[in-house]
This record gives C-alpha cells, sequence and structure tokens, in this order.
C-alpha cells in the first residue's frame, strides 16, 4: 500500500483557545469544505468531541454520494485532535490537526497520511487527479481559516 502524505500550516492572528474551539465542533467542517463536495454531516448534533468519538458525514464525489465515518482516535484540548477514517473512499486517511501558541496568535498544522484502494489504479488516480484535488481543498479550508479569524 503506497502511503501519501500532506502537511499544511498557517498562522492566524487570534489565540489558541478560540482557534481550537472552533476546530473541535465538527459541525464547522462543514464551513471550511469546498460547497461542490456537498458535505453533510449524518450524525444527530450537537457532536461531543472526545476521544472515541464517531462521526458520519457524506461527500459527493464524481457526482456519487459517499458515506465517511470517522473515529476521533486522540483529543488533547486545545493541541492536538487525530481523526481516522473508518468508512470512507480512502484506504488509510489519519490526519493529525496541531495548534500551538506562537507570539503571532496559533499555528495550525494538518499532517494527513492517506493511502488509496485499487493499487496501481489508485496510484494512478493519486497522480492525475487525488493530489491536485486535497491540495485545492485544503486550500480553499486556508483561505476560509484566514478570512474567519481575520
Amino acid at each position: 500500500m503506497k502511503i501519501y502524505e500532506l502537511h499544511c500550516e498557517q498562522t492566524i492572528n487570534r489565540p489558541l483557545r478560540e482557534v481550537f474551539a472552533f476546530f473541535e465542533r465538527p459541525e464547522n467542517l462543514a464551513t471550511i469544505t469546498p460547497p461542490q463536495l456537498g458535505f453533510r454531516i449524518v450524525t444527530p448534533t450537537p457532536i461531543e468531541m472526545r476521544q472515541g468519538a464517531l462521526i458520519d458525514y457524506t461527500i459527493s464525489v464524481a457526482g456519487f454520494r459517499i458515506l465517511w465515518r470517522t473515529l476521533i482516535s486522540d483529543y488533547d484540548p486545545p493541541n492536538r485532535f487525530v481523526d481516522e477514517q473508518l468508512k470512507g473512499p480512502y484506504r488509510l486517511w489519519h490526519h493529525t490537526h496541531t495548534f500551538q501558541a506562537v507570539d503571532a496568535g496559533t499555528r495550525l498544522t494538518d499532517h494527513v497520511r492517506y493511502a488509496l484502494p485499487f493499487g496501481p489504479l489508485g496510484q494512478l488516480a493519486h497522480s492525475l487527479k487525488v493530489k491536485r484535488d486535497l491540495e485545492k481543498i485544503f486550500a480553499y479550508r486556508s483561505r476560509f481559516i484566514s478570512e474567519h479569524f481575520r
């Protein structure tokens, strides 16, 4: 299984606890996701963020609705949390969100380890589309966060 990594950082001119409070609300994931993905939370809200929490949502990929189930496998407020895909479009999805107080406010770091299904076909799809799509999703997220915390 070929494992890929995506690493993004941005600094937000807001206090650590305020930034973490925004991200620990799963309902806010819909606001930082590009609209064309049709992100919808299926789990009844409000959702208590904690280690062991399960969150179900759907996204639209190539016109098909896909159920994505996430496990919060690590939760250390206000420093870090990890979400892992239990069911969804990836063979592996392990997303670490790290928050660090810095002089300019809060440094937000996303580190994603992921793998695609279908062996060599998945690797080809990654080269042709998936890598670019993920970069666009995280760029959208970065722009939204910058605007939201302005």
